[in-house]
């Protein structure tokens, strides 16, 4: 299965080129899925009809969805969903109350990668195109598998161990003075298998064969700094960016004098765009005099975005993530785009290497030939970060 996550600054037109290119995938005879997973869903209003939950056919081989949380979970983790739902009641909540907080903060990201899972393994689409979260959310889906990941190896399955032992010794103790049960084992195995699939999706999310990023942006000052982070962030979780759509470009032929200074300054914006990206092919898009909603207008922009190409195919390849091998000595390379070396903390426990940028960071498990070394300097060359390691002392 080919997918394909647009993603970036909200309001930049990423629902409109999803669904613009999921019309052209469809076209070409691809089973094709665009699925929101923002909250704040508007996949319907491009389409300009009702969707839902599961997969509606738009047109021949064409489907949309919209995700829904709390559906997500109650099919998925019914079972955690309950005993939150009673440890909330008996805290005096009432049950309508209980039931929504019930969907913790984060499990919109959670349940997203879930579906995207089992869409993958039920192989029934050939193109499965991701409506994201704006640039912010849709990063920390990417970086779920790493962090998942990092607790559960630490935290979580001793205490699940703990937890299964311990409960028939505790329960009849614990239930009369909290008023309600400790988890049975249904509640504490379900996040740990959750844990397991989405740790087998990270495999798919870091295959440059299977799955690419695509970034719309605007040629805006903000936008396009916003962009720029997310292609680097997505570096840092080795998850490869194949094309950047440069959407909202105001025509040519609008000579109004109103837009003049406007124009002038998407010319720049423009010329940066391709200059920050670069290899990354770039798209540019026109500003419509008419808004993208319903199958006629994403016609245009299919015809503007594709024209005779295939949408499915790779553009780009990243190499986000290399080890080279020089005279006995290893270093570790990153594709960190457009990140100052100042702006980059690095730390080594055990066999992760810890990379942190402002509020991201990705623990990184070290091959066995660096496990054993300590990092000994870094540097940024053409947009990679490279770490030389030595043995320890």
């Amino acid at each position: 299965m080919r997918v394909i996550l647009m993603t970036g600054k909200g309001g930049v037109g990423k629902t409109s080129v999803a669904a613009a290119t999921g019309l052209r995938c469809a076209e070409l005879g691809y089973k094709t899925l665009v699925l929101s997973t923002d909250p704040a869903h508007s996949l319907a209003d491009s389409f300009d009809m009702e969707l839902s939950h599961e997969p509606r056919l738009v047109k021949p081989n064409l489907w949309g969805a919209e995700l829904d949380a709390l559906m997500e979970l109650e099919n998925n983790w019914g079972a955690v969903k309950r005993y939150i739902t009673q440890v909330l009641q008996a805290r005096g909540l009432e049950g309508v109350e209980a039931e929504e907080l019930a969907i913790l903060p984060g499990m919109d990201e959670i349940f997203s990668l879930v579906r995207m899972k089992r869409h993958y393994d039920e192989g029934e689409y050939d193109v499965l195109i991701i409506d994201s979260a704006p640039t912010g959310t849709a990063l920390r889906l990417l970086s779920l598998p790493e962090v998942a990941g990092w607790y559960m190896r630490r935290f979580y399955k001793p205490l699940q161990a703990m937890s299964v032992a311990l409960r028939p010794v505790f329960e009849p103790l614990f239930r009369p003075i909290a008023g309600f049960s400790l988890p049975n084992k249904e509640v504490m195995d379900a996040p740990y298998e959750f844990y397991e699939q989405i740790e087998a999706l990270e495999k798919v999310l870091t295959d440059p064969t299977q799955t690419s990023v695509r970034l719309v942006t605007n040629p805006e000052k903000m936008v396009i700094k916003e962009s720029l982070r997310a292609h680097a962030y997505l570096s840092l979780y080795n998850v490869g960016t194949d094309l950047v759509v440069a959407n909202r470009i105001i025509p040519d032929q609008v000579q109004d004098p109103f837009f003049q200074r406007w124009k002038e300054n998407q010319k720049q914006y423009r010329d940066e765009i391709h200059e920050n990206f670069r290899p990354l092919p770039i798209k540019e898009v026109p500003l419509y005099s008419e808004e993208m909603c319903g199958l006629e207008a994403l016609e245009r922009l299919k015809e503007t975005l594709y024209a005779d190409e295939d949408p499915a195919q790779v553009y780009y390849k990243e190499t986000t993530l290399r080890v080279v091998q020089e005279q006995n000595q290893y270093s570790l390379e990153v594709y960190l785009p457009g990140i100052p070396k100042s702006q980059i903390d690095l730390s080594k426990s055990g066999d992760e290497l810890n990379i942190r940028i402002g509020n991201h960071r990705r623990n990184l498990v070290l091959p066995q030939a660096l496990a054993a070394l300590q990092p000994s300097g870094a540097k940024m060359e053409e947009d990679y970060l490279k770490i030389r390691f030595a043995p320890m002392n």
